[in-house]
């Protein structure tokens, strides 16, 4: 593969294959390798300025069609419609795979770091290609290989990008060639060390400014080891826990299918079922928490990272606009609102992350807006301004106290200065609209910004700055340049360019160990305290139900004997009826055949309903028992429901009610064993041999009456009082045999919850015990990076540096008590002189720190 990398190839410009039906203008050619590209300056979720800049110019130097930069420009957007990259892919063809590769490979490994989500993309598209798992590795290998080679300075700008030149080496389409051109425009500004020169030179990057971030790239590059070590320990161990937690399950589900085959053991192995899903899904969020922290870390590692946040229409485009010196073009337009992604520029070493606005229509929320920046910044910078200041507007500030951000806050004070009078008012005096007090003062903005945010994020150690963004971005404008200076230093626009600068000077190192160390510990405690309380809520659990269960079992006890005498008592109510119509029968058949007695008597029966009403009576008497039963039922389940939510579980513990059958039963918070009913059997008293004897013996005796009125008398008589006997013995049976088929429904009902009980009962336990070992690794990892960020407060306040080491961390601490977010207590091995004061340390950490040596 090597030689066909390094060999000339025929010039040749991939062909313009049409995807049907993609859009209105589906008629005009797609370059599909142009927007495979796309899509990997996407893959990381992140948008780096250069990066858009660079795919523009790619797209206006290669010619492609206007189609094609509708396309990339909805794949940048992440736009609903875009077209994926399966469907880009599969349009390739197979002569044309490799060298769009070589572009994906030259992109992927221009700025240094093969990010984990790059890998996923260029895995997926060699999956499309049906290409060999070890081709894509083969071509980096051996460019690696031959990179080697060449004898460079190693710290040149050729050098750095010389593994992407290497990949691209004989690929000769347009594409490939404008993209080699264009790759040191493409490399990030740490690996090229170069200093950007911003317009108006309101930063001088001098050896104080130089030094510091050389020292930050030093020490991060330490820390981001042990991030990286304690990150990926805590993904192994969330892994094991799952594969620990479906063997368990697994071997229960084998130990209940030892047992007969019933509706109590498919009801068990469908809660285990829905336990193991639960807990996998759960862990899979983990995870994906652990992992994102871990790209995070990546991209966050060559820079110090300010992340720009404020809702829509505040000043960001113009903020933007003033730092890079362009794009002024975008103020106001809603630019950024079109994309979900952040944009990403550098800055005087600096990297700058601008979120997209809060509250934009179709945007991020504010949550999945912090989560996408928390992990990778050094510091926040919240823009608000003057005209509309809501305590809603710092509630969010929760989630960065709650992972030790530091934060800025910008003030924009909006005034009219496009209105001539107002603008000749303004640079007349520009400190006047800055005055704190007086009737235009903004010491009320400012106390109710302190107010507001203080009520969320727990402390008043962030700073305020009021800035006119209006009166810089009117510094930029030609039929301003009269005022131009003057307009930029009204703006104090300067006050906050310092902030910054003063930030990565004094405190970048700290912050840099604080976002690779510090915060890292709140991202692993996030799946060390869901255990804990997924433990304590499995035990919980199976403590309940072991405490409930004998108050359950006598609850049933109770309800089943109260509706066996109910039954008793609704059977014993109906034959009074039957005895009551025998007269009125025997006054009727008296006269009468052997087959039409009998004939005649289910007639009676039937008319009476007797079959209908002993099925009700016994139907209503399990239904009866059922509620009762599904009353203390759904008490258990409540209390065990409760115990869930506790742990912001939103699941059932029991699904559909199954042990218990009645049309009328409410639904339950338990779902328990299907039971058969056993009906009443149909109930039609036969007229047996003893009553047919009788009739042959009474026609023979009525031979003796002489007239029809005694023969009439006598029948009557002698017939009730030979069925009278036979309706009370089938009375007896019916009865008999509706008392034991309830029995055997009441015993094998409360049997099948008690087994269904014992079973959750193991489960809860067993999974309860699964966490204990998991925990401790995670609270050892947890303890090497609280000991690891603590040697770097302490050699920070004594303004020193060691390298990071185990043997370091040893020789300086102790032990580290933290409370994340809030405090943290360092037991150092010497006594800590240092040379900032307790105020000044908790103010920049954003914690309550305490050192002191163990006696």
């Amino acid at each position: 593969m090597l030689s066909d990398i390094m060999v000339s190839l025929t010039p040749s410009i991939y062909p313009q294959v049409t995807l049907p039906n993609t859009t209105p203008m589906a008629s005009e050619p797609l370059d599909y390798p142009f927007l495979l590209l796309t899509h990997l300056v996407c893959a990381d979720r992140q948008i780096h300025r250069e990066e858009s800049k660079l795919l523009h110019e790619l797209a206006d130097q290669t010619q492609v069609g206007q189609q094609t930069i509708h396309e990339m420009e909805k794949i940048l957007a992440q736009a609903k419609t875009l077209l994926p990259v399966q469907d880009i892919a599969q349009q390739i063809p197979p002569e044309q795979q490799q060298e769009a590769m070589q572009q994906l490979l030259a992109i992927a490994y221009v700025d240094g770091l093969f990010s984990p989500l790059e890998q996923q993309m260029i895995a997926q598209v060699a999956q499309i290609w049906h290409w060999d798992a070890t081709e894509v590795e083969q071509m980096v290998t051996q460019a690696q290989s031959l990179q080697a080679t060449r004898q460079q300075d190693r710290e040149s700008q050729t050098e750095k990008l010389s593994l992407s030149a290497i990949l691209l080496m004989g690929a000769e389409s347009i594409l490939s060639r404008t993209l080699i051109a264009k790759l040191a425009a493409f490399a990030p500004e740490t690996l090229g060390r170069r200093i950007v020169q911003l317009q108006r030179q309101i930063l001088l990057a001098g050896p104080d400014y130089e030094e510091a971030v050389q020292q930050n790239s030093i020490i991060a590059r330490e820390d981001y080891r042990f991030a990286e070590t304690a990150l990926t320990d805590t993904e192994s161990t969330l892994i094991g826990l799952n594969q620990t937690l479906k063997l368990t399950l697994e071997n229960l589900q084998q130990t209940i299918n030892q047992q007969p085959t019933n509706s109590t053991t498919q009801e068990l192995i469908h809660q285990f079922n829905q336990t193991q899903q639960t807990l996998t899904t759960e862990i899979g969020q983990e995870l994906d928490v652990v992992r994102e922290s871990l790209w995070a870390k990546q991209r966050a590692l060559h820079h110090f990272s300010l992340a720009v946040m404020g809702k829509t229409k505040v000043g960001k485009s113009t903020l933007h606009a003033i730092i890079i010196g362009e794009g002024w073009e975008a103020i106001g337009s809603g630019g950024q609102r079109t994309t979900r992604f952040n944009r990403v520029y550098d800055w005087k070493n600096i990297r700058i992350i601008d979120t997209p606005g809060i509250g934009a229509p179709g945007g991020k929320t504010e949550e999945e807006i912090v989560e996408s920046v928390i992990e990778e910044s050094d510091l926040i910078c919240y823009l608000v301004t003057n005209d509309s200041i809501q305590e809603t507007e710092f509630q969010f500030l929760q989630q960065l106290k709650a992972k030790a951000k530091p934060l800025i806050i910008l003030l924009n004070l909006k005034y009219n200065l496009r209105d001539p009078r107002r603008l000749d008012y303004f640079l007349k005096n520009p400190d006047n609209l800055f005055t704190l007090d007086g009737n235009s003062g903004i010491a009320g903005h400012i106390d109710r910004i302190r107010r507001y945010a203080q009520n969320h994020y727990a402390n008043d150690y962030f700073d305020i700055i009021p800035v006119m963004l209006l009166a810089a971005q009117m510094a930029s404008e030609p039929e301003h340049q009269a005022n131009q200076e003057k307009l930029f230093k009204a703006s104090r626009i300067q006050d906050f360019l310092d902030s910054i600068r003063e930030s990565l000077v004094k405190h970048g190192a700290i912050r840099r160990s604080q976002t690779l160390l510090g915060s890292t510990v709140g991202t692993i405690e996030c799946p060390y305290h869901w255990m804990s309380q997924k433990s304590q809520i499995y035990h919980q659990l199976s403590t309940t139900l072991t405490r409930q269960r004998e108050t359950l079992q006598a609850q049933i006890k109770t309800a089943g004997k109260d509706h066996l005498e109910f039954l008793q008592y609704q059977i014993a109510s109906i034959f009074p009826d039957i005895f009551n119509s025998l007269p009125d029968f025997a006054e009727s058949n008296w006269n009468f055949s052997q087959e039409s007695l009998k004939q005649n008597w289910d007639y009676k029966l039937q008319a009476l309903q007797i079959d209908d009403r002993l099925q009700h009576a016994y139907q209503t008497t399990v239904q009866n028992f059922n509620r009762d039963v599904e009353i203390a039922l759904a008490e258990l389940g409540t209390d065990l429901q409760l115990i869930a939510q506790m742990g912001r579980d939103n699941f059932h513990f029991f699904p559909t009610p199954a042990a218990l059958h009645s049309d009328n039963a409410a639904e339950i918070g338990g779902s328990f064993l299907r039971l058969s009913q056993t009906l009443v059997t149909h109930f039609s008293p036969p007229v047996n041999k003893t009553v047919m004897m009788g009739a042959v013996v009474l026609n023979s005796i009525l031979g003796i009456f002489t007239t029809r009125e005694q023969k009439r008398h006598f029948a009557v008589q002698r017939l009730s009082k030979l069925l009278t006997p036979q309706i009370r013995s089938s009375q007896r049976q019916i009865e008999e045999q509706a008392a034991n088929s309830f029995r055997e429904y009441y015993r094998h009902a409360a049997g099948s919850i008690m087994r269904y009980i014992e079973g959750l009962i193991q489960e809860f336990e067993l999974i309860s015990k699964q966490f204990n070992q998991p925990q401790q690794q995670l609270s050892n990892t947890i303890n090497r990076l609280n000991r690891a960020y603590s040697k770097r407060i302490v050699d920070w306040c004594q303004g020193n540096y060691e390298p990071l080491t185990e043997a370091g961390i040893d020789k300086t601490v102790t032990q580290v008590k933290r409370e994340f977010g809030k405090q943290i207590d360092i037991q150092t091995k010497f006594q800590v002189r240092s040379h900032l004061d307790s105020q000044e340390i908790n103010r920049i950490l954003q914690e309550d720190v305490s050192m002191h040596r163990l006696q």
